[in-house]
């Protein structure tokens, strides 16, 4: 079992003794007299074991070990300590590295610390793959008109630097267009909506010791932490306008403070940001700032909701039960073609998010290996939203008795709209549209009252939409 290593130490004899070592047990070695030689190194190769000397002339080992592991967190490190350094070698363990050694260890002490250090990198790659092929499975997908612009908005975008704004909904999957858009750089993500005002500040730009009630040492923060690729900053119209400065300030000049500090620390760093707000509104209303807006907001992409692209439904939900089927350890399950139908005419008004939760319970609830029109939720049986039901004031069982009621030719043709993507995505929203109003006055038996306050529309409206669509009643 062998792999690459890498030697930093100005003891040349050190150097030479262990390199020679570990040529013998069939590794490949390199080496270096100091911090900045090392950091060189590691811009252009990949170590698998990095053994490194804390009491180095030209930087501190404690301070390098700091660096690296800022650059490469996966970094395999083993501190060289002689017998004074032992408690600093101690604290570097605490920082990150993986063990620490004895310069006058024996040759088969090192080479143990090196076998083992090397289990611990194939054990960390084994789990980076395991997250990439995860993480691939969540991608932004969807073959629909809509889908297809955010997919040349991307192409467009991603070999560029420029700053991205995503605009959507909740669910519609404005993180993973912004993976998408970047995910062969440094990626570092914030959600502003989920951490607490009084530390969104040393999350985003660091802190020292101190600085805050809780702070034990001093924090890097996500800016630095992404220095050279990208922050997605999700949820950004949730910022308070002191927070906004600060960022302004890190997109305009490339400059970051750390909180409780004046120095100035310098970054380059793209910005991506996402929000499910009308930020051209909050600028309107004060609540974010107009200079900020226009910086983020270089390349607009929206996302568009589910709803107007019902033609991806069914690859979506193809694709989620076959995802949640393998991480469950369960045999493979299909649709029966009736759920598609539903699942196709559904709303959703939580978009791909509330697709994706629905297609997980199916998954899991649902014993044989097709789901059935049973196997769904009620919401989605009686073909409306949680909050048209409630509007109504019926028992869920009487809507889902009338829902079922349908004419079959009108049943199957919204999803065949879809499925055979012949229609163009305003023919086929048309159609989604006048089935689901048919739908609705069928179950109502053609009361337009009853119908509208099911539909959540006015009862003229719903004339018009009648008249619009020549619908009849059979």
């Amino acid at each position: 079992m062998s792999g690459r290593i890498l030697i930093v130490d100005d003891e040349p004899n050190v150097r030479k003794t262990i390199e020679m070592i570990h040529r013998n047990a069939g590794w490949e070695t390199a080496s270096a007299g100091g911090g900045a030689e090392a950091m060189k190194l590691l811009q252009h190769s990949r170590f698998d074991v990095l053994y490194l000397d804390l009491g180095m002339p030209d930087r501190d080992g404690i301070e390098v070990l700091k660096d690296i592991k800022l650059h490469r967190p996966d970094q395999v490190i083993v501190i060289l300590t002689g017998q004074a350094t032992i408690e600093k070698a101690v604290d570097a363990t605490r920082l990150g590295a993986f063990d620490f050694l004895e310069k006058d260890s024996g040759k088969d002490k090192i080479l143990l610390t090196s076998k083992n250090a090397l289990a611990h990198t194939t054990l960390a790659e084994e789990n980076r793959r395991l997250r990439e092929k995860i993480s691939k499975k969540q991608e932004y997908l969807g073959t629909s008109e809509k889908a297809s612009t955010v997919f040349e908005q991307i192409a467009k975008v991603a070999p560029t630097n420029a700053r991205v704004l995503i605009l959507g909904e909740s669910g519609t999957g404005k993180e993973l267009i912004a993976q998408t858009i970047h995910d062969r750089s440094r990626f570092v993500k914030v959600n502003c909506a989920a951490i607490p005002e009084e530390l969104i500040e040393a999350e985003l730009f660091g802190s020292e010791k101190g600085a805050y009630t809780g702070s034990v040492g001093k924090r890097e923060g996500k800016f630095r932490a992404a220095d050279g690729g990208t922050i997605f900053l999700d949820e950004v119209g949730d910022m308070s306008t002191r927070v906004q400065t600060k960022v302004l300030r890190a997109i305009q000049e490339g400059e970051v403070e750390r909180v409780g500090s004046d120095k100035t620390v310098h970054v380059d760093v793209r910005v991506i940001a996402a929000t499910n707000k009308d930020l051209a509104a909050e600028v309107a209303t004060g609540r974010f700032r107009e200079d900020l807006y226009f910086r983020l907001n270089v390349i607009p992409v929206n996302a568009p909701p589910l709803r107007e692209r019902p033609e991806d439904i069914p690859l979506l939900a193809e694709t989620f039960i076959a995802e949640y089927c393998a991480e469950n350890g369960l045999p493979k399950k299909k649709f029966n073609r009736r759920v598609l139908e539903l699942l196709v005419r559904y709303p959703w008004p939580g978009n791909v998010r509330e697709l994706r939760n629905q297609v997980e319970r199916m998954v899991i609830m649902c014993p044989a290996t097709e789901v059935r029109v049973e196997d769904c939720s009620s919401e989605i049986r009686a073909g409306l939203p949680p909050v048209a039901l409630s509007r109504r004031g019926e028992r869920v069982e009487d809507v889902e008795r009338r829902a079922w009621d349908l004419p079959p030719v009108d049943s199957a043709s919204a999803l065949a709209s879809v499925a055979t993507a012949k229609k163009t995505l305003q023919e086929a929203r048309k159609e989604f549209e006048r089935n689901m109003i048919f739908d609705a006055l069928e179950r109502n038996e053609w009361n337009v009252s009853r119908a509208a306050d099911e539909l959540g529309l006015e009862r003229t409206n719903l004339h018009k939409k009648i008249n619009q669509f020549g619908l009849r009643r059979k």
